[in-house]
């Protein structure tokens, strides 16, 4: 199974396809989609779906894992972050693919046991999983590999 994880954002959106194989993962690409800031949201929004479509089209995943919202105190930040998230899902839904979403507790848990882990555990977890030298960067990327290591594991948990 292919997963595309996710995890949104309007400045950065980190991405990660990984390929799960009876509990064994292998990551086959990572990194963000990127817009300038001091550009129209709307113009963003348009970069981070043609950038999500292009990434489905390379890579034909067999789902998508994204994280569900966390919401801050910054509630205009809320707001932009929930319509990236918006055209993230259209991208997916357009595609037909599958989309499954996890709050960042239930991600902890998947990856590393725990559901109050630190980054910093997560980011060692998600290295251990690969069998990479290096953590990703950035973190974004890093992020949305977890996710779909997140949606690997849980899906060889309910089969």
């Amino acid at each position: 199974m292919v997963i595309l994880g996710i995890d949104p954002g309007v400045a950065i959106v980190g991405y990660g396809v990984v390929e799960c194989v009876g509990g064994n993962f292998r990551c086959l690409e990572y990194g963000c989609i990127t817009t300038p800031a001091h550009t129209l949201l709307e113009d963003r929004l348009s970069e981070i779906y043609e950038g999500m479509q292009e990434l489905i089209s390379r890579h034909r995943p067999d789902c998508m894992s994204v994280e569900e919202l966390f919401f801050n105190n910054n509630q205009k930040t809320a707001v932009d972050v929930a319509q990236a998230r918006g055209v993230i899902l259209l991208a997916a839904n357009q595609a037909r693919l599958p989309i499954y979403e996890y709050t960042p507790l239930q991600v902890k848990s998947a990856v590393v046991g725990y559901g109050r882990a630190e980054k910093q555990q997560v980011m060692y977890m998600v290295r251990q999983y690969l069998h990479m030298k290096e953590t990703p960067k950035p973190d974004d990327a890093a992020d949305a590999i977890a996710i779909a290591i997140c949606h690997g594991s849980t899906a060889m948990h309910k089969y």
